[in-house]
């Protein structure tokens, strides 16, 4: 099973060493980074970015490719919520063979995705 960051989950560990600790003893180590959970992650400040920046070089990015844009699409369409392009490209890029644990501050909306995904996508709140 494989961690997935949403920019909540990244708020939430970045810089709290007890959180990464946590995370390395649950056997979820490195966990997955969708490119576009930094869009709302970062500041553009490298001062206010400083442990955003580290969590980052951690761990690992996922860039958003077709298929997993044809997926997030898929599954934003199949909930019945009006959810983020982003919410569903974090949903899509949990969404592989084993599984993951999304860690998110929004697990009304993930939860709604994960729904609907094929692999057992499991939600916890940031």
């Amino acid at each position: 099973m494989r961690l997935v960051l949403d920019s909540g989950g990244v708020t939430a560990v970045a810089g709290v060493r007890e959180r990464l600790r946590q995370i390395r003893l649950r056997g979820l180590w490195p966990p997955l980074i969708p490119t576009v959970a930094l869009v709302e992650s970062l500041t553009g400040d490298h001062r206010r970015d400083f442990h955003v920046n580290r969590l980052i070089g951690l761990c690992v990015l996922v860039p958003l490719d077709e298929i997993t844009a044809r997926s997030a699409s898929a599954l934003r369409t199949a909930t019945t919520r009006h959810v983020s392009a982003a919410d569903a490209i974090v949903a899509a890029t949990a969404d592989r063979p084993g599984g993951a644990v999304v860690l998110t501050s929004d697990p009304g909306d993930i939860a709604a995705l994960a729904a609907h995904t094929r692999n057992n996508v499991r939600v916890e709140l940031a």
